[in-house]
């Protein structure tokens, strides 16, 4: 099993009501876990977001917390609701209406990697689904959720983003359309997850560092951003997609030559959004 379900990174003070997270860039895979799959090494880590948490981990350095997944996503994914279980891997599910993720093998226990790779050769026991969520996803939630909530009574405010990468394919029908190719997706829940004044900032943020930044298509925002967004209670939550070929070799999953140069842009980007908290720039009233 994977050795922790999460590593927080505190700043010596907090001086932030921002809380970076990043549900997706896990990569313990015991052999425990390996050798249950029918995928090598390599092709099993094809959906995790590679190298997500060294381009944000940054952030205690602006006075921000920082949440990394211990486990990988294909072990147990953390942005996927406790319920979405897929009855094609787990035996004793039963099927509960149409869910696009489960049908997709996307559950909250995976039965596919990207391209719709099968991970397993049959299914898993009810038990072992329950271990992992009992043992990987609750203290993950748990202790997010404890994040922003130290943060709210500090701030009176807390704004969650959620960092993630998307394959440089995922926006091949926006260069089709003539429109520049986007860089980043923010994905706000279209303005249900966060305040248009929090999505703003952070927009704005990445755009004076350069990149070219686009809302809600194709990423919305799934379970993390709908869960743990509630403008109302001053609760704000933003997806982040960066396109994985600005800092990686997808084929081969390794730092490319412009990592540094990314990892350099994300920190001045990372600056900007963590003083969203900081007294400097107070949030619009709800």
């Amino acid at each position: 099993m994977p050795e922790s379900a999460y590593d927080v990174v505190n700043p010596a003070q907090n001086r932030s009501c921002v809380v970076f997270a990043s549900p997706h860039s896990g990569r313990d895979y015991p052999w425990t876990f390996l050798r249950t799959s029918v995928l090598d090494e390599h092709t099993i880590r094809s959906s995790e977001d590679a190298f997500v948490d060294q381009l944000f981990e940054c952030a205690p350095h602006f006075g921000a917390s920082f949440i990394k997944a211990g486990a990988p996503r294909a072990f147990v994914d953390l942005n996927r609701a406790v319920d979405e279980l897929d009855p094609a891997l787990i035996e004793g599910v039963r099927r509960r209406g149409h869910n696009p993720r489960i049908a997709s093998g996307l559950g909250v226990i995976p039965r596919v990697v990207a391209n719709g790779r099968a991970i397993y050769r049959g299914k898993l026991s009810s038990e072992e689904a329950q271990r992992r969520i009992d043992d990987y996803w609750k203290p993950y939630h748990r202790k997010l959720q404890s994040l922003l909530d130290a943060a709210h009574q500090r701030h009176g405010q807390a704004v969650l983003i959620d960092c993630h990468s998307m394959p440089h394919e995922a926006m091949d029908g926006v260069a089709r359309s003539g429109m520049k190719r986007p860089d980043i997706v923010l994905g706000d829940r279209f303005g249900a997850a966060a305040s248009g004044d929090v999505v703003d900032r952070v927009e704005a943020a990445f755009a004076s560092a350069g990149f070219v930044v686009t809302r809600n298509t194709p990423f919305a925002g799934a379970y993390i951003t709908q869960a743990y967004g509630r403008p109302a209670r001053s609760q704000h939550a933003v997806q982040v997609e960066i396109d994985r070929s600005l800092y990686m070799n997808e084929t081969l999953i390794r730092p490319n030559g412009d990592f540094e140069q990314v990892q350099a842009a994300l920190r001045q980007v990372v600056a900007e959004v963590a003083l969203i908290g900081q007294g400097r720039i107070p949030l619009a009233a709800e």
